[in-house]
């Protein structure tokens, strides 16, 4: 049997990496209510769009602009309903090739990126 004692794969051994087992990017994103009141469908649309949009030269190569992510989920912290007006806070898991979405707050809402999963080298 071959020696695996000093390989990659032995020395992370029963050791935490970070790493996703998905493909490409992924982030878990909160949506926060900013100022008075609650979110709403038309704020958290406003924050979709933003999330999916890619900056940058409108060339189509994305340069020195934020990448457009997809959303792949959406909850809220306890597993209640998005009820527009009375909710205050949202999660989005989002997918992207890599780099960094637009996280600029949105008007009436704060983006938080919470968690960061990049697939291991």
């Amino acid at each position: 049997m071959a020696d695996l004692s000093s390989t990659y794969v032995a020395n992370n051994f029963n050791k935490f990496a970070i790493n996703t087992s998905d493909a490409g990017h992924e982030l878990v994103v909160q949506v926060t209510k900013s100022g008075s009141g609650n979110l709403t469908n038309a704020v958290l649309l406003a924050v979709y769009r933003q999330l999916t949009a890619a900056g940058g030269s409108g060339n189509g190569s994305d340069t020195n602009g934020p990448d457009a992510f997809t959303f792949a989920a959406f909850g809220t912290a306890d597993g209640s309903a998005f009820v527009s007006g009375t909710t205050t806070d949202v999660f989005f898991r989002l997918q992207g090739s890599g780099g960094t979405p637009n996280t600029t707050t949105v008007s009436g809402a704060s983006i938080t990126v919470i968690a960061n999963f990049k697939p291991a080298l």
